[in-house]
């Protein structure tokens, strides 16, 4: 169920966790963005939802819209549930494997900052490398007072680096000299 404003009224437990994503339906749609703002976001969310209605298609957790932006074009993503077929160019797969690692923030944009450059170091660290960030508004504006204030989930996608992982074990080796 979504609430009338258009946030999520659910949404997956995934703090602090990786998750692989591989393979689970999505429906796609482009953004225009300028410098990583989306433009006439609202307008793209209300499309993109008429778009699954027309579809019927069902979402896994309705109004969860993950965001990836770009430097001039981007798109928001809706999980779908897994039997989900369609002949639409906009419904598809992540890839498979799609590791993702979730954090839920409280807190806005603006206070992101801090917390995506702690997840990074921590996949770094893991011998991990980071690639895209997904962002989930859990709460609007409008609806944020009622819900425990602003909330985000951020979603960095990752790969496993060979590279990285001999890095760390050269490191741990010669700290335990």
């Amino acid at each position: 169920m979504m609430l009338e404003c258009g946030c999520p009224s659910e949404y997956p437990d995934w703090h602090d966790t990786d998750v692989d994503l591989g393979g689970m339906p999505i429906h796609v749609l482009p953004v225009p963005m300028l410098v990583h703002m989306p433009l006439a976001y609202e307008t793209y969310l209300k499309k993109q939802q008429q778009a699954i209605f027309r579809l019927e298609l069902k979402e896994r957790w309705p109004g969860l819209v993950l965001l990836r932006t770009g430097m001039l074009r981007g798109r928001i993503v809706r999980l779908l549930v897994d039997e989900t077929h369609s002949l639409s160019s906009q419904v598809g797969h992540f890839p498979i494997p799609y590791q993702v690692r979730a954090w839920l923030h409280h807190g806005n944009v603006s206070t992101i900052r801090t917390v995506v450059r702690e997840m990074q170091m921590a996949l770094i660290d893991s011998g991990r490398m980071p690639k895209a960030l997904h962002l989930c508004y859990l709460t609007c504006p409008r609806c944020s007072e009622d819900r425990g204030g602003e909330k985000l989930l951020l979603l960095r996608h990752w790969q496993e680096s060979a590279m990285l992982r001999s890095r760390q074990h050269k490191r741990t080796m010669d700290q335990s000299r």
